[in-house]
């Protein structure tokens, strides 16, 4: 019987990671666990196997299937504010220039600059296409007539969460689907 899982090769399946309570670990960057980690996790007895993939890996004695989604166990409990960084900063501005909405050469830009006194915090940072950041320069926004689309603020992971749905990744297995609620139909 062929399958598409059967010619995988077994570091293109990695596992999604869902909470104990069955709510992915977190969206952005999307909870995977390379197959080497779930097997280790899967013996060490930590995680319920939600899925397989067709795949299998063998050993001398032993064939088993690669776990295509787990569940922990024990229940993490998430972080109530995203750590702060380029990749979370530009999800939070939607991947879109603060001054002219383009999605096109992202940076990110200080609000107050660090010249004069501005930290890299979540409040005086964003996200800024390479021309509108060289054209504003060393100045604030109002200082160069470039006011921002959206004032920044620190997002909470909720708020993170909301913002990625509209960003799915390249690659959902099937077997991930009914575990993350990406903007799909629903079958009747």
């Amino acid at each position: 019987m062929y399958h598409p899982d059967l010619i995988r090769h077994p570091d293109s399946c990695p596992a999604l990671v869902l909470n104990a309570d069955y709510t992915p670990l977190s969206y952005y960057p999307l909870s995977v666990w390379p197959w080497q980690t779930a097997i280790k996790a899967l013996f060490l007895d930590r995680v319920d196997v939600v899925s397989f993939y067709e795949r299998e890996v063998r050993s001398p004695s032993a064939r088993l299937k690669l776990p295509s989604v787990i569940a922990l166990k024990q229940y993490v409990k998430p972080s109530q504010f995203p750590a702060f960084t380029r990749f979370n900063l530009f999800l939070r501005d939607k991947f879109s220039c603060q001054y002219c909405g383009t999605q096109r050469d992202l940076t990110f830009d200080h609000v107050i600059p660090r010249a004069q006194g501005g930290r890299t915090t979540w409040e005086n940072v964003a996200t800024a296409c390479a021309p509108c950041n060289l054209r504003k320069g060393g100045r604030t926004p109002k200082q160069a007539a470039m006011p921002l689309h959206i004032e920044p603020i620190r997002p909470t992971s909720w708020q993170l969460q909301e913002h990625g749905r509209r960003f799915p990744p390249n690659y959902l297995h099937q077997t991930w689907r009914d575990w993350l609620y990406w903007d799909i139909e629903l079958e009747a």
